[in-house]
């Protein structure tokens, strides 16, 4: 089935590169024989297939006018995993960390290591030849294919691998496609011999993908004699599926080392980096990285990435990200005292710290990894597109070839990012330009023909990893000369000879700034907003921001939050990437849709506004905003739902409610209460709402202020949310008993609201009327500095993000001042527990952090909190619980949200009977309740029994 509605085209329009083309439609093979029929079909109709996994490919390889083929929902299966062969047998869909799970089990290893492991899969890693971090180890994908079961262009199929002189005699004489490949190829090979010798990069670049990989047939018999059997498969690694389809394919799995070391080396120059990474490799790392100023300064303005600067020693320009492997953590030692002392001498960097402990080694190659991302984070005046990052050279030539760069960014007046694998003499180097207007695109082509000039200089690879796809297509002609042109051309056509797989690719490429996604034609979003979007600049921007490299495509499994929706559905209009691309589509554009866009209204139903993205996306997207923008903006255009407004008028309803709890509850618990619920608000019969209770959170605290509060020279503001307030009180004592008990003195403000049910339902205006609200109140508290403290993360966590961005001009600096003294009740807790009194308990808790507060401040203030009160704490890495204020109560939603619950937190909680169960946030705790029929308790209700 070809899928051809407009949302779908729209979400495989691009890809992480600087192209955009919207396809005829979109095909989900779910087995071999899926493929061969797309194939047959598309020999019949003619048009052209584009085969895709995780789209996250750079170069625009997995962009195409005719029917995308994502491989990425189905076929994602492990076939066998054979430990004693060490060899895995692999559909295209499988992501190369999963792999690496299972491999892992066995201390096995699926070596090439790009940065987008938890997503990138195994049938784009053949096609891109794809290596990464640990090439100077491990070498490239090529390397690691055994075979290859494939679909050729007239929808037959073959098994490519290793023949021997007998095997290749007998393939010679098929009188099929298959058959004719091998006689054509091999004849090719023969009568180019002396060309391809001459014209390809440097035998000594380990990371060479330009063009189609003749070089490497050479290598084999029976072109020479001495060499490795005849296969394939080296071919089709890096062809960009442009050649054949795969099917699946078998790989080759290698040992775990022991034990590993890295040693970050830092540097105040870019020269002496370049010469410290020619030292480096002579004591044999299993990775050497460079990671540059702008990338780390970037990190500075990431909530995730700022976490992870720990080894950082002071502001260094560059580092050398130095990882060492072995079976001896002696000898690891030894070599990275060795270098260090070396550089020491050669005046080579001037700090060189040893990390040496699992989790923080995550958190450097963390950092790491989020580069490209947080590149594209830098706004306007930080765009660095992706067109000459992918050069390769000798890593002895990397000192001269990086000043001739440089040379070439000075004569255009601009500046260049430089970072990845300078163990191989790859660096990812990618100039500021601003391709929207006119001077910046002709600066782009201009520089991409002399760059290419550059490199042939050095008798280098114009791509290294990332394929030559659409953007360094044009440019194969400089690499290998204009006679190699006509053969690459004869290899299409052996094996596609009507160009059905990803035409333009490699051969015959449109200009590079032909369909591009930003270009000076490109017409901005300019809507009307609520928000300010100050941080963004406009709402416009704020589209921009997604570059595509599909962070929020990672799976459960890989940990983290985002994005809970696609964790579940695997559907890319799930992702806050397929959002994102819905958005910028629909808005701009000469007659844009924008706020009445049925399509976009479709990608957004699931987001779960859980702000993951906000910190784990490298490029900063806030899908919950943007969402809650564009909702504001619906319903304008058409209207409010019932249901919309139900949920988002608690502050309304539940005064009403709470005037008779008992009846109010047996109403909302009975069947023909949940069928009114159901029918005329959407909430589905099989969820229970929360009750009522007896008495009021103010009701109580009125009486403890009669019979039991405190006066004292310490003072907080405790903001108590309707949730607290009419059902869950009790959590709210136990908070100020908890203060109290500290010395403070709580004080109770009017507002109840901070306009969360406003925001997360779309209604800015009425979330603005509330901020200006409590705005006005809390100035008081603002002026003497009292700190203001909540119970519910969501809630107080709004006045640090949201109140931000929905205040005017004139009361920014109240906001500013009152988000500084906010904190989530935790969070108070932690930075005062010396004057928490002291607990006997060592109970154990396990904790499911709630979204909100995970995205904005983090678990550890409520693990700090917790183990200040004696508590023994479990961090479950559940991410998302699937509620998320009343996403998870809606009928549309139901299924969803339990499929949510079922990916971490469900299976977690029933691994484990026995331990307390803590959840700060108010949906999260009736999730469980609902999920797993277990109670999870407040961090406030489990200090004061602790203290109390």
């Amino acid at each position: 089935m070809i899928h051809q509605d407009s949302l779908t085209r729209k979400l495989y329009a691009q890809d992480a590169s600087l192209y955009q083309e919207v396809p005829q439609g979109v095909s989900f093979p779910e087995k071999l024989e899926d493929i061969q029929t797309l194939v047959k079909k598309a020999k019949i109709e003619k048009f052209s297939i584009t085969a895709r996994s995780a789209g996250t490919s750079l170069a625009g390889q997995t962009t195409g006018g005719g029917v995308i083929m994502d491989v990425s929902r189905y076929m994602t299966d492990i076939l066998e995993l054979d430990p004693k062969t060490k060899t895995a047998h692999v559909q295209p869909g499988v992501i190369r960390d999963t792999l690496n799970r299972e491999a892992g089990k066995h201390q096995l290893l699926f070596g090439p290591d790009t940065a987008t492991t938890n997503r990138c899969m195994i049938g784009g890693m053949i096609g891109n030849n794809s290596s990464g971090s640990f090439s100077i180890k491990y070498k490239t994908t090529r390397e690691h294919t055994l075979e290859i079961e494939a679909v050729l262009s007239d929808g037959s199929t073959a098994v490519f691998k290793p023949l021997t002189s007998k095997e290749l005699e007998a393939k010679k004489r098929q009188q099929n496609l298959e058959g004719h490949i091998y006689r054509s190829t091999l004849l090719l090979l023969e009568q180019n011999r002396e060309l391809i010798g001459t014209s390809y990069p440097h035998k000594d670049i380990i990371r060479r993908n330009t063009g189609y990989a003749l070089d490497k047939l050479l290598e084999m018999q029976p072109l020479n004699p001495k060499g490795r059997k005849f296969n394939l498969c080296e071919l089709l690694c890096g062809s960009e599926g442009t050649l054949a389809l795969t099917a699946s394919a078998k790989l080759d799995l290698v040992s775990k080392d022991k034990h590993q070391l890295i040693v970050v080396p830092q540097f105040n120059s870019l020269e002496e980096t370049m010469r410290a990474a020619v030292e480096i490799v002579n004591f044999e790392p299993a990775a050497v990285e460079l990671v540059d100023h702008i990338i780390m300064d970037a990190t500075k303005g990431n909530i995730e990435q700022r976490k992870n600067r720990f080894f950082l020693d002071g502001e260094p320009r560059y580092i050398l990200i130095t990882q060492f492997e072995g079976d001896d953590p002696e000898v690891l030692k030894q070599q990275a005292a060795e270098m260090a002392t070396v550089l020491s001498k050669k005046g080579l960097g001037y700090s060189y710290p040893v990390i040496s402990e699992p989790d923080n080694m995550n958190r450097v190659w963390n950092l790491r990894k989020a580069g490209l991302g947080l590149l594209m984070g830098l706004g306007k005046d930080g765009r660095s597109p992706s067109f000459c990052e992918d050069t390769a050279v000798r890593v002895q030539d990397l000192p001269e070839y990086v000043k001739e760069f440089r040379a070439i960014l000075d004569k255009h007046d601009t500046n260049c990012v430089f970072y990845a694998h300078a163990s191989v003499g790859e660096l990812h180097l990618r100039p500021q330009i601003d391709i929207n207007t006119e001077a910046g695109l002709q600066t782009m082509k201009i520089m991409a023909e002399e760059i290419a000039d550059l490199v042939k200089k050095y008798n280098g690879s114009l791509s290294g990893e990332h394929g030559d796809g659409r953007v360094r297509a044009p440019y194969i002609r400089k690499i290998l000369g204009d006679e190699m042109l006509p053969v690459l051309k004869q290899v299409k056509e052996i094996w596609d000879p009507e160009y059905i797989f990803n035409p333009g690719k490699i051969v015959d490429p449109k200009p590079i700034d032909k369909d591009l996604r930003f270009s000076p034609s490109y017409k901005k979003p300019e809507p009307e907003t609520v928000f300010s979007w100050r941080k963004e600049g406009d709402f416009g921007s704020a589209m921009e921001l997604c570059n595509g490299a599909g962070v929020c495509r990672k799976l459960a499994e890989s940990g983290g939050t985002m994005c809970p929706s696609y964790m579940a559905t695997k559907d890319e209009k799930d992702s806050t990437r397929g959002r994102a691309n819905v958005f910028r589509q629909v808005f701009s554009g000469e007659d844009p849709h924008g706020y009445a866009s049925e399509e976009l209204r479709e990608a957004l139903d699931l987001c779960l506004s859980c702000k993951a993205c906000k910190s784990e996306c490298p490029a900063n997207v806030d899908m919950g905003k943007m969402k809650a923008e564009f909702i504001n903006g619906w319903h304008k255009e058409n209207g409010p739902q019932l249901k919309e407004q139900f949920f988002a008028n608690a502050g309304k309803l539940f005064p009403l409610a709470s005037m008779t709890p008992a009846l109010s509850n047996f109403f909302t618990s009975s069947t023909p209460g949940k069928w009114i619920f159901e029918t005329v608000f959407g909430i589905d019969s099989r969820r229970d709402l929360p009750e009522f209770a007896p008495r009021s959170f103010h009701s109580l605290f009125k009486k403890h202020q009669k019979h039991g509060a405190i006066n004292s020279d310490k003072k907080v503001v405790l903001f108590v949310d309707l949730f607290t307030n009419y059902n869950d009180p009790h959590i709210g004592m136990d908070a100020v008993q908890v203060l109290e008990k500290m010395g403070y003195e709580v004080i109770i403000p009017k507002a109840m609201e901070t306009g969360r049910p406003q925001l997360s339902k779309g209604f800015l205006v009425e979330a603005k009327a509330i901020a200006l609200d409590v705005l006005s109140e809390f100035g008081e508290y603002v002026e003497k500095g009292i700190p203001v403290i909540g119970i519910e993360p969501s809630e107080i966590l709004t006045l640090r993000d949201e109140f931000l961005e929905l205040c005017e001009e004139d009361r920014l600096p109240l906001a500013n001042k009152l988000a500084e003294l906010s904190y989530t009740f935790e969070e108070f807790i932690a930075q005062n527990k010396n004057s928490l009194p002291r607990s006997n308990t060592t109970q154990k808790v396990m904790l499911h952090g709630h979204c909100h507060a995970k995205a904005l401040v983090g678990n550890e203030p409520t693990v700090e909190a917790l183990e200040s009160a004696g508590y023994q704490v479990q961090v479950l890495e559940t991410g998302c619980c699937g509620m998320a204020g009343s996403f998870g109560y809606e009928k549309d939603h139901y299924e969803v949200s339990q499929d949510i619950g079922e990916l971490v937190l469900f299976p977690a909680l029933r691994k484990n009977q026995e331990d307390e169960i803590c959840a700060p946030g108010f949906s999260c705790r009736h999730q469980v309740k609902d999920g797993m029929d277990r109670e999870a308790v407040h961090p406030a209700s489990l200090i004061a029994r602790a203290i109390l």
